[in-house]
């Protein structure tokens, strides 16, 4: 009983923050006069500067589009990946690459499992956040269209 009330607490919450995050993206989204942030430049990662051996092994796919992919564990440890692909959205391109799966849920995609990591909210009372350009998500993975030289990262929070 209790379970159940918490999880559609849960629910009513995220719809709130979701309808709030919407309203927000659509009202800065209205902005044309916005000019790339010092940050937007510099964590843009292209193929043409990727050099190095070690960065070599964690590139990955093919495709015209490219994206930065970071995984963060419990214990803070990272792993950046370079992602190309031709897929429009990002849950496409990391499912593609065996680099995350879950199960469908009334909310899109609940992500459970990443670069090989298993985390469950039910049993271990962390999930793994999804995050854009170092910010948290405004909407799920699997309805994120894939920007060239973005940023996404999955952290277990």
């Amino acid at each position: 009983m209790q379970k159940t009330r918490l999880k559609k607490s849960l629910s009513l919450i995220l719809c709130m923050v979701l309808i709030a995050a919407t309203a927000l993206f659509a009202y800065g989204c209205s902005d044309n006069n916005t000019t790339p942030t010092e940050q937007d430049t510099t964590t843009a990662v292209s193929p043409e500067t990727t050099t190095s051996a070690e960065n070599d092994s964690n590139v990955l796919g093919e495709g015209q589009r490219y994206f930065t992919f970071t995984v963060v564990d419990a214990e803070g440890n990272e792993e950046v990946f370079e992602i190309h692909t031709d897929k429009e959205i990002v849950g496409e391109a990391l499912t593609e690459l065996g680099l995350i799966s879950g199960e469908q849920g009334d909310y899109g995609l609940y992500v459970k499992t990443v670069n090989g990591i298993t985390v469950d909210y039910d049993t271990d009372q962390k999930y793994w956040a999804f995050y854009v350009n170092d910010e948290y998500a405004l909407s799920g993975v699997d309805t994120t269209e894939i920007e060239d030289g973005a940023s996404y990262s999955f952290k277990v929070e």
